[in-house]
């Protein structure tokens, strides 16, 4: 038996792949993904089993994570059903984790219910940074889901980044910040390179630094405890070239595009759930 099945290994099945096999021995992961060029290179990199099949991975693992679309779950599961099975004649105590935004813990127990499989469920939403350990990656659970599994679960996924316990409510409408979140900062770095790169600094130092930047910003929010406004006021001097920098961005509605972009990204992610 193994301790955990990955079904689908793509960006951020495989960033998932990647974390549990520091946490947990690789021999005990194994995944499936119909991109094969994908499961070898996770198998190369990290020890893990690749198994021919999505049935041969679920039947013989713990717990089976889900790292598929949305618009794909529903299908995925209806297949797996005949591998839970077997898995259940076997004696193996099955959980399913899904990642997938949208579809809710009762909609996930669902199908494998209708068919007499009523399993302990729990959602992630984790995000791409967990691949060298610095994702954030919250979670709900259902009803059949004990204190030991979760406590079981966040010891698998530790080597991802901080794995948090939450309500399904505050999963739903956190999913945005906590997902997308990456993608907005990658793009306020290659902007803040650009800017960088217009008043004469080489590209690749550019970067650099502004990720560097970013990063520790970032930390300062984390390790003080102090709200970003009252950080920000502490490094804008009066007159400075900081809060000329800050103005400029408040003239470009900086704050409501970022607000914006987490509010309908979150729109998004509870239209495919529908």
């Amino acid at each position: 038996m193994k301790k955990i099945a990955f079904i689908g290994a793509g960006n951020m099945g495989g960033a998932l792949v990647l974390g549990v096999c520091k946490a947990i021995d690789p021999q005990q992961v194994v995944i499936f993904d119909l991109n094969t060029e994908r499961t070898e290179f996770l198998r190369n990199k990290t020890g893990c089993t690749v198994a021919q099949s999505a049935h041969d991975a679920c039947a013989q693992a713990e717990y089976i994570v889900l790292a598929v679309k949305p618009q794909q779950l529903r299908n995925v599961q209806a297949l797996l059903v005949p591998a839970m099975k077997e898995a259940k004649e076997k004696g193996i105590k099955q959980k399913i984790l899904s990642i997938a935004a949208g579809i809710t813990l009762e909609s996930l127990a669902e199908i494998p219910l209708q068919y007499g499989l009523d399993l302990p469920v729990f959602r992630m939403l984790p995000n791409t940074p967990s691949e060298i350990g610095e994702g954030l990656n919250i979670y709900a659970e259902n009803s059949l889901a004990t204190d030991e599994m979760c406590t079981e679960l966040e010891n698998m996924f530790a080597q991802c980044g901080l794995t948090e316990r939450v309500t399904e409510h505050i999963l739903d409408v956190a999913s945005a910040v906590s997902g997308c979140t990456p993608a907005f900062a990658y793009m306020f770095i290659d902007a803040l390179a650009d800017g960088a790169v217009r008043c004469g600094v080489p590209r690749d130092k550019a970067i650099k630094y502004a990720a560097q930047a970013v990063k520790g910003a970032a930390a300062m929010v984390l390790e003080t405890g102090r709200h970003p406004d009252a950080l920000k006021d502490a490094v804008c001097s009066p007159g400075g070239s900081t809060i000329v920098g800050v103005a400029t961005l408040e003239d470009a509605a900086f704050r409501s595009a970022a607000a914006n972009a987490v509010f309908y990204a979150n729109e998004k992610n509870l239209d495919l759930g529908k």
